[in-house]
């Protein structure tokens, strides 16, 4: 009997044994450092001369491991693996399908904490944010499990007399998956078990910065019991690798993840018929966003103050929802960016081995530098307010910065920074607020601090994003409360983790039988 969803909880590290856990799974991932992973087609590992190295982004002499790199042959045998395995698996009952995900969940589960230090180590996230990327993997598994079993019997529809008719939904085929670096493991897991448990077949890009949690993983799936050629493991560049996986007549489905420039390019490739091809494919397409929390002069300030920090500081701003805009009624502009400065001065900054720092560094020289050039292209916009530092010497490190009193047409307010960096601008009244909140290309996330019911009223209506918070920070979607995805330029509005995503993954069918 299938038990009722509830999300897996988060670890409190108060705790002493809690962090005596982490800590003991920090030794353990440590002395695994160094570790290499070969391709993984059909079952089998394949091994190549090229190789991609992951760094430890806190320190970038530390190797987390190598993994072999696929090129267009290897590619090619990726997918023709992921074709053959279709027409086994796609007959699997969704039941059976489901008891892999599940299996693979509780695998996780056993061993989040060891997940959890290896993305400390892989992808610089502080313990909280570890622990909450690993626990949202085991709850894409174990909701999608669930989401599935839901659906198996496909839709009601209507039969007339002396006619019998069903709508069920079938599995498409060979499925590309592209995950970010940013929840290399949550992301990453999530859109690798919705099309396999939906009876598709996959071939895993994972992200170059963070190749060995998806290597991991696939070694979770296959002590789950998924068949071989089911998940086919395959880094590569985006440009040998990534394309051709796009652009090849086999694949039917695209699942991706990541920046509006590229985002927007798989889009186009997606829709173009190659020689051979059979059919449209269809493409989930999750980008970026310039998400905004609104306070007005009703608001609680101090709530506000939270919510603005968390949003833009959270995992240093690299979060497609994080807030790096904040829009503020004039009247309590002022009090509102004193409260957030000096919950700013309390956050640590450094390489996250312990619970007690707040910010690690973000991902690599090249996030480094883009962040730092929009520091200095903000003090040209606005008032530093607080911070605008960096080090990269050892780790790519850079303080959580404040800048005031910026046009809502600035870069600053426009362009997606994807680092610890938030711009502040006065509105008149409320509806100048929402105004400003929707003035960018970007749709994904947003937040309105207010104790004004008719404020909020007119948010639900009018603030043009996919997921709308009130009274909290407009990050930390969990899955099967909040599904995530966004409008306009932030993508498809997919919605991860939410009631209609599994059926993004197959094709609905219409069965009529006259008696």
């Amino acid at each position: 009997m299938v038990t009722e969803y509830r999300h897996e909880p988060f670890t409190d590290f108060t705790i002493e044994s809690n962090r005596q856990a982490f800590e003991a799974a920090l030794e353990k991932v440590e002395k695994e450092l160094g570790r290499h992973y070969d391709l993984v087609i059909n079952g089998e590992t394949v091994s190549t001369d090229n190789v991609i190295t992951s760094k430890n982004p806190s320190n970038h002499e530390e190797v987390v491991g190598t993994v072999s790199k696929a090129n267009q042959e290897l590619a090619e045998k990726a997918i023709q693996s992921a074709a053959e395995a279709f027409k086994d698996w796609r007959n699997w009952e969704p039941e059976s399908r489901a008891d892999i995900l599940f299996r693979a969940a509780a695998i996780v589960r056993r061993r989040k904490h060891e997940f959890s230090a290896l993305l400390v180590k892989e992808a610089g996230k502080p313990w909280k944010e570890a622990d909450a990327d690993t626990a949202e993997a085991i709850d894409f598994m174990e909701y999608y499990a669930r989401e599935m079993i839901r659906l198996k019997n496909g839709a009601d529809v209507k039969s007339r007399e002396g006619e019998k008719n069903r709508y069920i939904y079938t599995p498409m085929g060979v499925t590309v998956v592209i995950p970010p670096w940013n929840f290399a493991f949550a992301i990453m897991a999530g859109t690798t078990v919705a099309p396999i448990v939906t009876g598709n077949t996959v071939v895993l890009k994972p992200a170059s910065n963070t190749p060995v949690v998806a290597a991991k993983f696939i070694e979770v799936l296959m002590e789950a019991g998924l068949p071989n050629g089911v998940v086919n493991y395959c880094p590569g560049s985006g440009s040998e690798v990534g394309d051709y996986l796009v652009e090849h007549p086999k694949t039917h489905l695209i699942s991706f993840t990541g920046s509006r420039e590229i985002g927007t390019r798989i889009y186009n490739k997606s829709s173009q018929v190659s020689p051979g091809q059979k059919w449209l494919k269809r493409a989930i397409i999750e980008m970026g966003g310039k998400d905004t929390v609104v306070v007005d002069k009703e608001a609680d300030l101090d709530l506000a103050a939270d919510a603005i920090a968390v949003s833009a500081f959270g995992f240093s701003g690299q979060k497609c929802s994080a807030g790096s805009r904040a829009v503020i009624h004039e009247d309590v502009y002022d009090e509102v960016l004193e409260k957030v400065i000096a919950i700013t001065k309390e956050k640590t900054v450094g390489e996250p081995t312990s619970p007690d720092v707040y910010m690690g560094p973000v991902i690599d020289q090249a996030s480094y530098d883009k962040i730092m050039n929009y520091i200095e292209i903000g003090k040209e916009e606005g008032r530093l307010a607080h911070g605008g530092n960096g080090e990269d010497k050892k780790g790519f490190f850079i303080e959580p910065t404040i800048f005031a009193d910026v046009d809502p047409e600035a870069r600053l307010m426009q362009e997606e920074i994807f680092g610890p960096v938030v711009a502040f601008s006065k509105a008149k009244d409320f509806d100048e607020a929402i105004e400003i909140a929707n003035n960018t290309e970007y749709g994904l996330t947003g937040a309105v601090i207010s104790n004004n019911r008719s404020h909020i009223e007119k948010a639900k209506r009018d603030f043009r994003v996919g997921n709308l918070y009130f009274n909290r920070n407009c990050t930390g979607a969990i899955v099967g409360y909040h599904p995530f995805g966004g409008f306009n330029m932030s993508g498809t509005d997919s919605k991860a983790g939410g009631p209609d995503y599994l059926t993004q993954h197959m094709l609905p069918k219409t069965i009529s039988e006259m008696l």
